[in-house]
């Protein structure tokens, strides 16, 4: 069944004290920098990334194209970095471990979310695996990106790996600006004021190139 829904025109929520790490490519992220509930924002350097880049670009201008770096968004569910995020090929289970070859930053939510938040956080991604990935949505945001236009649409259960993240974290403090399923990876990135390191280029090979667990249509993804 389809779905309307516009953006919440209330004034912008103050965003969370600044708690993130950044994970440099061929590096990994170990036990003690994270725990469950938190996510990861990344990027990468395929068609779709540049693409899904260039369209947070219609929206995130001046000193807020910063946020554009950032491409794709998964949620931490176990404290051994275990994943849930959604692709082209829908909701699905990851590991941090699969992001070594790329740059990402581990964003905590400790400012947001208490133990009970957590687990309902983790609770709600358990639920959305094998949900199918929101093609619908992706172009709903395009069009509203190329027109201006704010009437979005889209299909119930079916996410986009910010979105799923935007829907996870409602069982939390965090107030965010946008619909959740038209959340961005900039939107989360903006919000949650992670910035790319200044004078850094990601020189690692991106996620999906040889990697049998991220291959395939990514859609709005890294």
């Amino acid at each position: 069944m389809a779905e309307a829904m516009t953006d919440c025109q209330a004034e912008p929520p103050q965003n969370p004290p600044l708690s993130y790490v950044r994970v440099a490519p061929g590096e990994s992220a170990v036990p003690g920098q994270f725990r469950r509930g938190d996510f990861i924002l990344t990027h990468g350097s395929s068609f779709f990334s540049r693409l899904i880049r260039f369209g947070q670009g219609l929206r995130f201008l001046g000193r807020n194209r910063k946020y554009t770096h950032w491409s794709h968004a998964a949620l931490i569910v176990s404290e051994d970095g275990a994943l849930i995020e959604a692709r082209g090929a829908g909701v699905r289970r990851a590991h941090i471990s699969d992001y070594q070859p790329t740059e990402y930053h581990l964003v905590s939510i400790d400012k947001i979310a208490d133990e009970r938040d957590r687990a309902q956080v983790i609770a709600f991604a358990e639920r959305c695996v094998g949900r199918k990935y929101g093609l619908t949505t992706v172009f709903s945001i395009a069009a509203g990106l190329l027109t201006g236009v704010k009437f979005t649409f889209g299909f119930d259960g079916e996410y986009i790996c910010s979105g799923l993240v935007a829907r996870a974290l409602e069982r939390t403090d965090a107030i965010l600006p946008r619909s959740p399923s038209h959340t961005s990876p900039a939107d989360l990135a903006k919000y949650f004021s992670v910035t790319p390191p200044k004078g850094r280029k990601d020189k690692g090979r991106p996620p999906g190139k040889k990697s049998k667990t991220l291959t395939g249509f990514t859609g709005f993804t890294g």
